[in-house]
């Protein structure tokens, strides 16, 4: 059997893993994506992944109560400065399967990986 996407994942000491634009897009159902950007920024120019789920950085402690602890997640923003603020509050509250999409829509784009708009 292949690695997961979180075990293919690089760790960060901040308590989350580290993934890859490519290979989100290549593991896309395996894993909850979350763009934590706030709904008008999926809409611009970098767009979103498709499927994506919008939880803005400022709602995602508060929704991710109702989320399993070990239910892959990857958060997406930008750049993945937020993100993964928003993956090391999910890891500090226990969430063990926590990703941040290094590079964020930025990397995603620079890959040329498929974006809506």
């Amino acid at each position: 059997m292949p690695p997961t996407l979180f075990e293919r994942s690089t760790p960060n000491p901040a308590g989350y893993r580290d993934v890859q634009p490519r290979d989100v897009a290549e593991a896309i159902e395996s894993a909850r994506l979350i763009d934590i950007r706030e709904p008008d920024e999926l809409r611009g120019e970098l767009g979103h992944a498709a499927g994506v789920e919008n939880i803005p950085l400022g709602r995602i402690e508060q929704a991710a109560q109702a989320f399993q602890k070990d239910e892959p997640i990857v958060l997406v923003c930008r750049s993945g400065r937020r993100s993964a603020q928003a993956a090391q509050a999910l890891a500090a509250a226990g969430h063990r399967c926590i990703m941040n999409m290094a590079g964020g829509m930025i990397a995603w784009n620079q890959a040329g990986l498929p974006v809506e708009r």
